[in-house]
């Protein structure tokens, strides 16, 4: 790489404080506990400040995410020398604090406890007491590196509601006491199905994102893929929903190259090219869908990642099994009776019964009229039905109602080309 190639220090800093700010603060807070969350922040802060000031005068390190823990380490050991008592540690680690301040700071800066401080962080952002906003909020804050404005574009928010939450579950988890821990037992199984939520709702906000100018947003993806993978690995976390759950994300993500053309227009799934799909994410897919297999409970995420596996069998788009597809959307219907599983459903109900069936499926969901108002996805599939069914001026007054509620750019270009072809 020349010169020019290099990243300039300030960039650098900004790549790495998304790939290892989630690492220093899971490990200083496991260190100076859950109701220290401020001081750790203020710690990782400071730390990938010194990076930028050093690194515009001085070479670069060879290797800088090593070089900012060894910073995080020392800064850690000089705060706790400064404590003549250890009120501002965690119950954890006052013991073994005792004997030996700098060996016990020094093991838990090790891979093994990195991994181990990250999933703690994991379930302690994700305890059921906090929302579901909140969690989110949460957890992309202080696990994945977030900042509030990219959190707030995330989630379709703005920074005041995203500042709100997040301190509100700060607060919750400090007057509460909540354990910086992985739980056991049934308080596993249920903090785990938060857990679950909050890694599919991160990839499905990245795989279909609210911003206006990016559909995909590939870091959100990422992520919510690296925090499922870190669940696999651990011996407790490891279960077969999980499994189920990162084989969807892999079969998901194995089309990101083929749903977009060169100038950002979206390509819908019967005009992909199949061969640009990732042949080795699929494979993973399958392999994390066999290992899912094991157990009697059948998950939601089985059904959806099987959904995803039938799609990525099919070699184009005719060849498709729509009545396999049926099966599971009837299965994942009685698990998850949403509207947006019944919206799915009806196009695959076009498909096997016909446009006129689809139309009436989607016409008898519940409170269909108001999603019709809020949610563009449901005026768009609406629309495009009834275009197939002949009725012009049905399709063309949903497929404008569409293009007024969606965001996203991409997807307004999609809705004129439709009208287009309707006028």
């Amino acid at each position: 790489m020349s010169d020019a190639d290099k990243p300039s220090p300030q960039q650098l800093v900004d790549h790495l404080f998304r790939h290892e700010a989630g690492k220093m603060i899971a490990v200083l807070t496991r260190i100076f506990g859950i109701h220290n969350l401020e001081l750790v922040e203020d710690t990782v802060q400071e730390t990938f400040l010194k990076a930028l000031q050093v690194w515009k005068y001085k070479a670069l390190p060879d290797n800088p995410s090593a070089w900012l823990m060894q910073v995080a380490r020392n800064r850690t050991i000089d705060l706790i020398r400064r404590q003549q008592k250890q009120t501002n540690i965690s119950d954890e680690l006052s013991m073994r604090l005792q004997s030996d301040a700098e060996l016990a700071i020094e093991q838990l800066f090790l891979d093994t406890e990195i991994a181990d401080s990250q999933l703690r962080m994991i379930f302690t952002c994700c305890h059921p007491a906090l929302s579901p906003e909140d969690q989110v909020a949460l957890t992309l804050k202080t696990v994945s590196g977030f900042g509030v404005q990219e959190i707030a574009r995330a989630l379709v928010s703005n920074e005041a509601a995203i500042q709100k939450r997040i301190y509100r579950a700060k607060e919750y988890i400090r007057e509460h006491q909540i354990q910086f821990e992985i739980p056991s037992g049934l308080a596993l199984s249920d903090r785990l199905e938060t857990v679950y939520t909050v890694l599919y709702l991160l990839f499905n906000e990245g795989y279909n994102s609210m911003k206006a100018d990016e559909l995909i947003r590939h870091d959100l993806c990422a992520e919510a893929m690296r925090l499922c993978k870190l669940l696999t690995e651990h011996k407790v976390c490891a279960q077969p929903s999980c499994f189920a759950l990162l084989a969807l994300m892999c079969f998901q993500a194995s089309r990101f190259d083929s749903r977009l053309g060169e100038d950002n227009t979206i390509i819908l799934l019967q005009q992909q090219d199949r061969g640009k799909w990732d042949r080795e994410l699929i494979a993973l897919g399958y392999q994390f869908l066999s290992q899912s297999s094991t157990g009697s409970y059948l998950s939601v995420y089985h059904i959806e990642s099987a959904i995803a596996a039938e799609h990525c069998l099919a070699p184009d788009f005719e060849s498709t099994n729509w009545n396999t597809l049926l099966r599971l959307y009837d299965l994942l219907l009685i698990r998850k009776p949403i509207p947006i599983v019944q919206l799915n459903r009806a196009v695959i109900l076009a498909q096997t019964a016909g446009v006129a069936t689809a139309i009436d499926t989607i016409l008898d969901i519940p409170g269909i009229l108001e999603l019709l108002d809020r949610h563009y996805i449901y005026a768009a599939v609406l629309g495009e039905l009834y275009r197939r069914a002949g009725n012009a001026a049905e399709s063309r007054r949903l497929l404008e109602k569409a293009y007024t509620l969606t965001p996203s750019l991409a997807e307004k270009r999609l809705l004129q080309e439709k009208l287009a072809a309707i006028a």
